[in-house]
């Protein structure tokens, strides 16, 4: 699939207030400052479709577009910066929840994991709430490049097998690096093959 458009259709701060879902919808979240921003911007072709910022937690609503005229990508708000006042990151789990559990037209989500780390227990958390929820997601892992090949297979390794425990198989999982362009590609396909 090749991006040819992307429309931005409006935020929102409830599930209430977001648009109605006229397509099929493909939301993207992980840990603040996971690159989710970046990699939204390749998938778009766009370097500011969503804006890239050096503060953590800049994303504070459920963002909206229309891509292709087909489909729409969504960023979330990240989870776990603890710098964020306590009121607020309750207010950001309660929107991520509500969205993710009752959302008309969500079609799959993207949960990004940093790669070029060791598995953190607030991603394994997440996943693990993930599952409970019943709804198709997948896993990204982010950062590749930032790490030996052989740390980021590890740590994928490690995370796997963490999550082993939740789920009847596998969790399916791509690699995804914004320096070298790798695995959009791929993300697209998930997406044009969901969609069908």
């Amino acid at each position: 699939m090749k991006v040819t458009s992307s429309v931005f259709d409006g935020s929102a701060p409830r599930l209430a207030d977001c648009p109605r879902p006229t397509h099929p919808e493909f939301a993207f979240i992980g840990r603040s400052n996971v690159g989710k921003s970046t990699l939204i911007n390749l998938i778009s072709g766009r370097k500011d479709l969503a804006r890239v910022s050096d503060r953590p937690g800049f994303t504070q609503l459920i963002n909206f577009f229309t891509i292709n005229r087909a489909w729409r990508l969504v960023d979330l708000p990240g989870y776990g910066y603890a710098k964020v006042a306590k009121q607020k990151r309750e207010g950001f789990a309660a929107l991520i929840q509500e969205y993710l559990s009752q959302r008309e037209g969500l079609a799959c989500t993207f949960v990004l994991i940093d790669a070029s780390i060791p598995p953190q227990q607030i991603d394994l958390e997440f996943v693990c709430w993930m599952g409970s929820v019943g709804r198709p997601f997948v896993l990204v892992f982010t950062k590749t490049d930032k790490a030996s090949a052989a740390e980021v297979e590890a740590h994928i390794a490690q995370f796997q097998e963490a999550t082993a425990q939740w789920f009847a198989e596998p969790l399916e999982a791509f690699r995804v690096s914004a320096k070298k362009r790798e695995g959009v590609r791929e993300l697209l396909a998930v997406i044009a093959e969901t969609r069908v």
